[in-house]
């Protein structure tokens, strides 16, 4: 309710007549509408698409709100039919206030928890994860939290309100007070251990209600109980040593001296929303790369350079198998490039589109790559954001590496970040809502890769992106699972999509070494597989280092320059 209540402080009001053009189809907007009305007084707007007149709204209804959730373009025209009045509220302001409240929140709940002598000890990273754990619950004034004599596995913390404590000799004597439990006290802990019989009664005493904080013991078990057992023996993850390059040798002082004009265009291998991936070659000695060229001037415009300076960061200091590495970036005064390990296997998503599904074991393995990617990022407190098919490069050998880091971010262990970012139909629960998010959307975006490859479709998929971050919000058990996907591949993809990030596999007590002992797995011989030894389902055909049958045809690029940038945001480019 705080949260409603700042929002609707921060709305603005907005007077249209008849015939205004509220919202134009393809511009970029960042404004979300309630139009206002009553009964008495009514306004009325048109919905159009492509000139095509789709509904009319009228008082009450909200419009434009997927621009509160990223920065994107209009996919419809909204015109006023008559004079009305409408409140608007802004992307940046609505998702501060998301912020702020999950934030202030959960510094509030950690310390809490952080005050019971049964959590004190533990490392900042694992109360943080805690936090997510527990429920919220509210219980109204003379409201029984726990009853004397019944069985329980819950343990409780006041959050807000004070609330009684009655006892009773024997069941059948009438119970007497004994005293009061204020914020930040607890009960239930015997509970945590194994089913309690309640020795009291716990009654909600306070004429605003009580809050709890509440915690069962499955929850405890799977996310605390052996942490709590290895504390003394077990030290936080430390970042990775920054690097800049990941080659050594002759190599790296040849990378080392390489000029942006000792590289030469071979062919385009893929094109994406802020320019184009080129083959490209060194002069010098015949070596081939990949070159990622990005348009300044559209990233600018997008408001992307926060995540542009983060994917350079990032796969910067990156060294994995299982990931394209980044070998050194440069500039000037029109575009960023990136040089790039070359994966001439092509996408996973052409191999998909091409044969339609995968064979189950075909789909270990390539989830088994992105395990071993997210297993390496997660331990760096990196969250990757933007799995999907397209994403997935095979090498020569047919193992797939993750590219395009462009929504991955360094947040740290046991923290969260609130930006809106991902493919609809890979976006989280968490992340729709703004709730703050972590690794555990990552688990959530493999349930899904998993059930696309191997059925052909993800499991959320709407016409547009609103309707499927409705159908995502119904969660995977109103999915209907294709007779294709077998019974453990539906219980390891159930897993993962959980609701609750803390339910999910993947981010409870032994972290994504859950998902790798998973039942789907078994006799998926990991060692092998890390060591490059595995075979691969599919050896893609790759003739020689100037070989790019493996991916689609791009035309030369004959869009206009773009303007120059010189603002120097991308000084540490």
């Amino acid at each position: 309710m705080d949260q409603i209540m700042s929002i609707v402080d921060c709305m603005y009001p907005l007077e249209h007549t008849d015939d205004n053009l509220i919202i134009k189809e393809g511009d970029v907007g960042n404004l979300v509408y309630i139009m206002e009305g009553n009964k008495l007084k009514k306004g009325m707007v048109e919905v159009s698409k492509h000139n095509k007149v789709l509904t009319t709204i009228g008082p009450g209804r909200v419009f434009g709100e997927l621009a509160i959730l990223y920065n994107c373009t209009r996919t419809a025209s909204i015109k006023a039919l008559s004079n009305c009045k409408l409140w608007a509220v802004d992307r940046q302001t609505f998702q501060a206030i998301m912020m702020r409240a999950g934030m202030e929140k959960q510094s509030e709940h950690l310390e809490l928890i952080r005050n019971i002598k049964t959590f004190e000890n533990l490392r900042e990273d694992i109360l943080s994860k805690i936090v997510d754990t527990f429920d919220e619950v509210s219980y109204g004034n003379g409201e029984y939290i726990v009853r004397q004599g019944a069985k329980g596995d819950t343990f409780y913390i006041v959050a807000k309100g004070r609330a009684q404590i009655t006892v009773g000799k024997s069941k059948w004597d009438t119970p007497v007070y004994n005293r009061h439990l204020e914020r930040g006290e607890s009960f239930g802990e015997a509970a945590l251990q194994s089913e309690e019989t309640r020795p009291f009664n716990v009654i909600a005493d306070d004429p605003h209600g009580v809050t709890c904080l509440v915690l069962d013991r499955q929850s405890y078990r799977e996310m605390i109980a052996d942490e709590l057992s290895r504390l003394q023996r077990e030290e936080s993850c430390k970042y990775a040593r920054k690097i800049t390059t990941f080659i050594s040798g002759e190599d790296e002082r040849d990378l080392q001296n390489l000029r942006l004009g000792d590289i030469e265009i071979v062919c385009t291998l893929g094109v994406g929303g802020f320019g184009r991936v080129e083959l490209v070659q060194d002069t010098r000695n015949s070596k081939k790369y990949g070159l990622k060229q990005m348009k300044k001037q559209h990233i600018v415009a997008m408001k992307q350079q926060e995540h542009v300076m983060n994917e350079r960061n990032i796969m910067m200091t990156t060294r994995s198998d299982f990931i394209v590495r980044l070998y050194k970036t440069f500039k000037d005064r029109k575009y960023l490039y990136m040089l790039l390990e070359t994966c001439l296997g092509g996408e996973l998503w052409t191999l998909l589109r091409n044969r339609g599904t995968f064979e189950e074991y075909e789909v270990r393995f390539y989830s088994a790559c992105v395990i071993e990617a997210f297993a390496y990022l997660h331990t760096k407190g990196i969250v990757y954001r933007d799995l999907k098919p397209e994403n997935l490069l095979l090498d020569n050998k047919g193992y797939c590496k993750l590219v395009d880091f462009g929504f991955a971010k360094r947040i740290g262990l046991g923290k969260k970040t609130w930006t809106f970012c991902g493919t609809p139909e890979y976006v989280a629960p968490e992340i729709i809502l703004n709730k703050g998010h972590d690794m555990a959307a990552d688990c959530w975006s493999l349930g899904i890769l998993i059930f696309e490859l191997i059925s052909g479709n993800p499991p959320f998929s709407g016409t547009d992106p609103m309707k499927t971050y409705n159908i995502i919000l119904k969660g995977i058990d109103a999915v209907e699972f294709p007779r294709k996907i077998s019974k453990k591949a539906s219980l390891l993809i159930k897993r993962l999509c959980r609701e609750n990030p803390v339910e999910r596999i993947g981010y409870q007590k032994d972290g994504i070494k859950d998902i790798q002992k998973h039942q789907w797995f078994e006799g998926f011989s990991w060692e092998c597989l890390k060591k490059g030894t595995l075979v691969a389902p599919y050896l893609p055909k790759v003739e020689h280092d100037n070989d790019t049958s493996n991916f689609d045809y791009f035309a030369e690029d004959d869009s206009p320059e773009p303007e120059d940038d010189l603002t120097g945001w991308d000084k540490e480019f």
